[in-house]
């Protein structure tokens, strides 16, 4: 797994930290995942939306990988 690419969002203050794109393996890409912040500092990766539904959903594990690998990258990207 590895992070392709990080586009910070131009206001840090906003709850939108990042759009990310990941490489699962290589059969299997992520584009447009949302990296969050919530009020309580915790972080959270979301997959983008179809309408009102989300296009994938994570296990806990899975989603805790993620959002590992997507606010190393930020951290980076904005230092």
């Amino acid at each position: 797994m590895r992070v392709l690419y990080l586009h910070p969002v131009a206001d840090a203050g906003a709850q939108c930290l990042a759009f990310v794109d990941i490489e699962l393996n290589e059969h299997v890409r992520l584009y447009g995942l949302r990296l969050l912040r919530k009020p309580d500092g915790a972080h959270y990766l979301f997959a983008p939306q179809a309408g009102h539904r989300r296009t994938a959903t994570f296990s806990k594990p899975m989603a805790e990988r993620l959002t590992s690998l997507a606010v190393e990258a930020y951290e980076k990207a904005v230092a």
